[in-house]
């Protein structure tokens, strides 16, 4: 794992947090993106190296709503970059975490993406995240 590439955060609603974030962080939101495989819109923020990333629910039964339902609003995952995630998922389950995919997926910001469970890793859901190349997925 090189870096953390970005820390999630859930929230109840985009629209209220993004001017939040934007004046907390004291810059703009650079992007916004919707993940229809994962119910979920996205939006970045930049400060320095650091990557923050807001996840709103786009279904009331999504993944990010059942979480704001459960623990609030707040931290949700840690992304850490990796060179490549294939052998990175190989190297983990080898070290006996379990992984909540198979496979990488696509996710938001052109990143190929994987998560490690979160009862195997105290508490914290990770993501494993690469950049996605051209026809990659």
């Amino acid at each position: 794992m090189h870096k953390i590439e970005h820390i999630g955060l859930a929230v109840k609603s985009l629209s209220a947090s993004v001017p939040l974030f934007e004046k907390l962080l004291d810059t703009t939101c650079y992007k916004t993106e919707t993940v229809a495989s994962e119910q979920v819109k996205t939006a970045f923020f930049q400060k320095g190296e650091t990557k923050i990333e807001l996840l709103e629910s786009t279904d009331e039964n999504g993944v990010i709503a059942r979480f704001v339902e459960k623990k609030g609003e707040g931290m949700h995952h840690i992304a850490f970059e990796v060179a490549d995630i294939r052998a990175e998922m190989q190297r983990l389950r080898n070290e006996g975490f379990v992984l909540l995919n198979e496979e990488p997926k696509a996710g938001a910001d052109n990143k190929l993406v994987c998560f490690l469970h979160p009862k195997g890793t105290n508490g914290v859901l990770i993501e494993l995240c690469q950049e996605s190349k051209p026809g990659e997925e």
